[in-house]
């Protein structure tokens, strides 16, 4: 469609509330939005092309035909909205790409319940804290609550476990309270899951001061042992109060969100306060934007960010207007179950919080664009080293993995810019050479992954700038064998990573054998040994996982009565095989049917004999 015929069809479009999805002359959604009425909204982008922002103006150009979808209210209109975006990525939508989850710590229900690691929060029955930074901030929380109320963190289950073993070293330590024992009753267990939750909510003051009580009580009542343990774990919540415990939340009462801008790049930077006590921080960087982008960047923000949790706080605080901050407000609150607020605070508490997060998010991009600075200098070293034709912006590197030729796996890692592109890591199964070829695996996978390209499959492109193969000369010259016999020899450099001694890259090679050291060049060697490791712990971790699923079948295959449904139920009941084939017929009919629960078992007890 030519201009003036766009901009006639949305003239004529109702004075409603939908989605419209606009797209270019090959067809693709280039980009989703919404409006509380379609036809002013549409009409805009055709209208005074001089007031839009950067990015609209070049999404206007490439726009070809646009379709809408009509809602019934402007929420049910930015809900849809969520959906399209998530199931189109369009191009000019303002995405969160950084492939990084925001756990929880779920408390299981129950007389004995546990403290896990959990993606998202869900009707359970449970009780969910966070959300946290990373699984690895999550897993250190639990890790310093189990410490210091002596919580087990053993692979038994309680009351199950209870009494069937001996104890382990932890309770000989004094590093647990020792349910499997039997002195531990679910009453006292209770107690310390209670002040586990005080810490998680936020309440280490209100803790301490009745653990104080309590351990004055007891030494007026000279109960000296009872009051030695109160001081002990008085004393243990110090400690963990200076381990930064702080980033532990229940659920911070407000986020405060600020978007700011340093050329083209923007920073959008999310900091938790909860009772006013900063929490928890979070950053994203975004690339092509300009200051009239601020709202459109901060409502996306908002709606992909809080959707991600399944969750949102009380109050939102922003350095920016939204557009449409009551349906914004609407969307919030069917997350959060209870009424949630956004504001532009002007004075006050809340505009000191989101002044902070400004000056963090300009902290961010001036980290961002010496890093990039840093970053670039490195690039061009390595080009100029190896007599590359531009810098290699995207470099892939491949590992083979296998335990004595069972299992045999490989791995793709991707470096863009210097830092790891974990949305383009590819894993592959070797179908097939034999196990212990690595020549014949680095042959398959390669080219594999180029005819994956040249079939036009858009999850294995770009090409790269760069090939690198865990290995030498011979790796190399494999993995250039496979470019030549698709003609495109000259299209992508490869080299052989040799290690040293210590398993570190320290030098590239050629498929002629000629070596290029880099030893002697620290930045470009810190990056390609962060490359090398990467792409090795990433091979290792799936052949692991495919040995892993090879033995639990083998130990559970072949059990009269025991298909994969079945073997499913065992496994979320007892955790791993060998609780399997420690329980007892009646735990186990307690999951399957009798006759099935007697194979089991003496399928186990064949075994043991």
């Amino acid at each position: 469609m030519t201009f003036e015929e766009l901009k006639e069809k949305a003239h004529r479009l109702p004075a409603q509330p939908g989605v419209y999805l606009m797209h270019d002359k090959s067809g693709a959604v280039i980009y989703v939005g919404k409006a509380k009425m379609l036809r002013n909204r549409v009409s805009q982008y055709f209208a005074d092309l001089a007031s839009h922002t950067l990015k609209t103006r070049k999404m206007v150009a490439n726009i070809d035909s646009f379709e809408t979808i009509f809602a019934a209210t402007e929420l049910d209109a930015l809900l849809l909205e969520n959906t399209l975006i998530k199931k189109y990525k369009p191009k000019y939508n303002i995405l969160l790409k950084d492939d990084k989850g925001y756990p929880f710590i779920r408390i299981e229900p129950g007389d004995y319940p546990r403290m896990t690691v959990a993606n998202r929060r869900e009707q359970d029955g449970a009780q969910y804290y966070g959300p946290y930074g990373g699984r690895g901030t999550a897993n250190h929380a639990i890790r310093l609550l189990s410490e210091t109320f002596l919580l087990p963190n053993c692979s038994r289950r309680f009351p199950r476990d209870i009494g069937k073993s001996r104890p382990c070293l932890q309770l000989d330590m004094g590093k647990c309270c020792g349910v499997c024992t039997g002195k531990i009753s679910p009453e006292e267990y209770a107690r310390l899951m209670a002040q586990c939750r005080q810490i998680l909510e936020g309440k280490s003051e209100e803790l301490t001061a009745q653990l104080k009580d309590q351990m004055e009580r007891a030494a007026e009542d000279m109960a000296f042992e009872q009051a030695a343990v109160f001081r002990d774990r008085l004393r243990a919540i110090e400690r963990l109060r200076q381990s930064r415990i702080a980033v532990v939340t229940g659920g911070a009462d407000t986020d405060a969100l600020a978007f700011a801008l340093r050329g083209s790049r923007a920073c959008i930077v999310r900091l938790s306060y909860r009772a006013g006590i900063l929490v928890d921080r979070s950053a994203v960087l975004l690339d092509g934007l300009d200051a009239g982008d601020a709202a459109d960047a901060l409502e996306s923000f908002i709606q992909q960010y809080y959707a991600k949790l399944s969750w949102a706080p009380k109050l939102i605080c922003l350095s920016h207007d939204l557009e449409a901050p009551e349906t914004m407000e609407a969307y919030l609150t069917t997350l959060r179950g209870t009424k949630c607020s956004v504001l532009v605070p002007q004075k006050g508490e809340k505009r000191r919080e989101v002044q902070l997060a400004l000056d963090n998010a300009a902290i961010e991009l001036a980290e961002a664009e010496d890093a990039e600075q840093r970053t670039g200098k490195t690039l061009q070293l390595l080009q100029q080293m190896l007599g590359l034709s531009q810098p290699p912006r995207r470099m892939e590197s491949f590992d083979v993995s296998n335990t004595m030729g069972a299992d045999p796996v490989a791995s793709m890692v991707v470096f863009f810019n210097g830092k790891p592109l974990k949305s383009a890591y590819k894993k592959f199964k070797i179908k097939t050479a034999s196990g212990g070829d690595d020549y014949g695996s680095i042959a398959e996978v390669i080219g594999r992954r180029l005819d994956r390209a040249l079939a036009g499959d858009e999850s294995f492109l770009p090409l790269p700038d760069l090939f690198l193969i865990d290995g030498g000369a011979g790796q190399a010259e494999v993995a250039l064998e496979q470019l030549r016999q698709r003609g495109m020899e000259q299209t992508i450099p490869v080299y052989g990573m040799v290690k040293d001694d210590h398993h570190r890259t320290r030098a590239l090679v050629t498929a002629e054998g000629q070596e290029f050291g880099i030893s002697a060049t620290p930045a470009v060697f810190a990056l390609l040994g962060r490359l090398q490791e990467e792409v090795h712990r990433f091979a290792i971790e799936y052949h692991r996982t495919l040995r892993g699923k090879r033995m639990k079948r083998s130990s559970l295959d072949g059990i009269p009565g025991l298909g994969k449904s079945r073997e499913k139920k065992l496994l979320q009941r007892f955790g791993t095989v060998r609780a399997v084939a420690a329980a007892s017929v009646e735990e186990l009919s307690a999951v399957l049917p009798e006759a099935v629960a007697r194979a089991v078992y003496d399928h186990f007890k064949e075994k043991k004999v």
